[in-house]
């Protein structure tokens, strides 16, 4: 019989206590709640489908560290939701950021201390990452204009161009310098919305954050792009691992 997992569920629950708190300091708008609580069930329902789909029969520490981050996005989701029609608390919504940021660096060296470093582990942390580093974007885009959102929808153009163009979907080699780069991005975002800066200086702060995405991505796209033909072709594929050996 196949493990059943409780740790999405608490995920949930913990988000909508997190969700009350908030609201008991910081009025949480209709939509504020809403959005909330729609992503920590969806982020939880597909955290689940993951689970099963990998036969995964222990969380792990590392993927409890990874869900709570999950949950404190699902707060700032709620925060900056609500930015929209009404002010929120500033520093509530940095402090919750930042504490999803200092996680981020957490679960990776549980996993690695721990020796359950997963695919899935680590996907669940980059799409944890990716929505945070979204909803950041469309906050700081309220003050320096929609553009910013290009910075939050990388990732999930990244992805969407994948179902058109089929090569783009092949898996990509481990690279540390992804996971620097959405640290770095993580910070700079927080830091603008922080407002502590002045106006220029947060411009550039975000061009820099758009500018190691661009890079970040763009290698990856040149990656797939050379090696399209393998999909298609045993034989590149067999002339380019042999290459790879030779090196």
């Amino acid at each position: 019989m196949q493990k059943v997992h409780i740790a999405p569920l608490w995920s949930i629950l913990a988000g909508a206590v997190g969700l009350a708190v908030i609201g008991w300091f910081s009025a949480l708008s209709v939509v504020g709640w809403c959005a909330g609580l729609l992503y920590l069930v969806c982020s939880n329902v597909l955290l689940t489908r993951g689970l099963r789909r990998h036969g995964t029969l222990h969380f792990g520490p590392a993927n409890a560290v990874t869900a709570a981050r999950s949950t404190l996005v699902g707060l700032v989701t709620a925060l900056v939701a609500t930015s929209f029609t009404a002010s929120v608390s500033v520093p509530l919504l940095v402090g919750l950021t930042a504490v999803a940021l200092v996680g981020d660096a957490v679960d990776g060296w549980i996993a690695r201390r721990t020796q359950t470093a997963s695919a899935l582990g680590a996907r669940f942390d980059m799409e944890v990452d990716a929505f945070l580093i979204l909803v950041l974007s469309a906050y700081v885009a309220q003050s320096l204009g929609w553009w910013v959102l290009a910075i939050g929808g990388m990732r999930y153009a990244f992805v969407a161009v994948g179902w058109v163009l089929p090569w783009m979907t092949a898996t990509l080699p481990p690279r540390y310098w992804r996971k620097v780069v959405a640290a770095l991005v993580g910070i700079g975002m927080t830091v603008v919305a922080s407002g502590l800066m002045p106006v220029w200086a947060d411009i550039v702060l975000t061009l820099a954050a758009l500018g190691l995405l661009v890079e970040s991505f763009g290698r990856d796209v040149i990656w797939l792009f050379r090696r399209r033909a393998e999909r298609v072709d045993p034989v590149v594929a067999e002339q380019r691992e042999h290459e790879d050996r030779s090196l």
